[in-house]
C-alpha cells in the first residue's frame, strides 16, 4: 500500500516550550438539533489542562469559546473561532505544545479542489453557521497546521460527527493501531505534509456520527471524556471511546498524524 511520507524537515517535539490551548464547545442552544454535552466538554477540558496536564497550562494561555457565554467575543462564532485558531498558532516555535479542542456538530460537503479520495470534505459548525457558514477541513489545515514550524506539537481533539480526517493529516489510524489507506489524493499529498509534530483525535470515521453520552449524570462527549486521562496510550484512548459507545452507537474513533506513529502505540 502506498502511504504518504514524512516531511523532509519533520522533527518530534520535546514539548518544553510555551503551552497554549483553544477549547470550543457549541450546544446550539434553541436550535432544532441542540446538543447537551459540548459546553461541558469544553469547560472540563480547560480545567483538565490547567490542573492535570504535565507541567500545567496557564489559564491566561487558554481561550474558551462557548455559546452560553454572554460576552460576544467568547461566543463560538465563525469569526471568533477562526481568529482564535490563528491566535493559537501565532508565533509558534520549535518544541511549543499547542492544544485544540472542538466539541459540536460536524458534517461533510462536496470536495471542490479534488484533494479527497472519497470526494467529500469534512466540516465543523460554528454557532452562527446558518448565517456565516461552516469551516471546512482545508481551512482548518491551512490555519492551524501549515504555519507550524518543525518540532512544534499540536494536539487536536474533535468530538464531532464525520470527524475522522477533519484536520486533513496524511496518516490515519484506527483503534487496532493499523495504518489506514490514505484519504488524500496522490497529487495533494505534498500539500498535506508538515514538519510539525501534529496529532489529531477524532470521535468517529468520516462517514459516521458521534453522540453525547452520560457520566455521573452529566452529558459529555465520549472522546472528550476519555482523553482527560493523562496516563494512557494513543491506542487506549481509541479503544476506550469505542467501548463507551458500543454496541448502542456505531462510532469508531480515529487518530490522525503528520508522521508515522504506529511504533508509539
Amino acid at each position: 500500500m502506498d502511504h504518504p511520507a514524512f516531511h523532509p524537515s519533520f522533527l518530534y517535539s520535546r514539548c518544553t516550550g510555551r503551552k497554549k490551548a483553544l477549547c470550543i464547545g457549541v450546544n446550539y442552544r434553541g436550535e432544532p438539533h441542540e446538543l447537551r454535552g459540548c459546553i461541558n466538554d469544553a469547560k472540563d477540558m480547560r480545567r483538565f489542562l490547567i490542573s492535570k496536564w504535565h507541567h500545567g497550562y496557564k489559564s491566561e494561555d487558554i481561550v474558551l469559546l462557548t455559546d452560553d457565554n454572554p460576552n460576544p467575543r467568547s461566543q463560538p462564532t465563525r469569526r471568533n473561532m477562526i481568529e482564535a485558531m490563528r491566535w493559537l498558532v501565532q508565533s509558534a516555535r520549535c518544541h511549543d505544545s499547542l492544544f485544540f479542542h472542538y466539541s459540536g456538530h460536524g458534517g461533510q460537503t462536496k470536495d471542490l479542489d479534488g484533494d479527497e479520495v472519497d470526494g467529500m470534505d469534512e466540516v465543523i459548525f460554528p454557532v452562527d453557521f446558518q448565517q456565516k457558514g461552516h469551516i471546512v477541513d482545508d481551512d482548518l489545515f491551512k490555519i492551524m497546521v501549515r504555519p507550524l514550524p518543525a518540532g512544534c506539537r499540536l494536539t487536536a481533539l474533535f468530538d464531532s460527527c464525520h470527524s475522522g480526517t477533519v484536520l486533513d493529516l496524511p496518516f490515519i489510524y484506527s483503534a487496532s493501531s493499523r495504518l489506514r489507506g490514505s484519504h488524500v489524493s496522490q497529487r495533494a499529498r505534498a500539500r498535506r505534509s508538515s514538519p510539525a509534530d501534529v496529532i489529531s483525535f477524532s470521535a468517529c470515521k468520516d462517514g459516521q456520527k458521534s453522540t453525547d453520552t452520560f457520566k455521573g449524570g452529566v452529558a459529555v462527549g465520549a472522546m472528550s471524556w476519555v482523553a482527560r486521562n493523562p496516563n494512557q496510550t494513543y491506542q487506549h484512548i481509541l479503544k476506550e471511546v469505542y467501548n463507551m459507545t458500543y454496541p448502542k452507537y456505531h462510532q469508531t474513533p480515529q487518530l490522525g498524524s503528520s508522521h508515522h506513529i504506529v511504533c508509539r502505540f
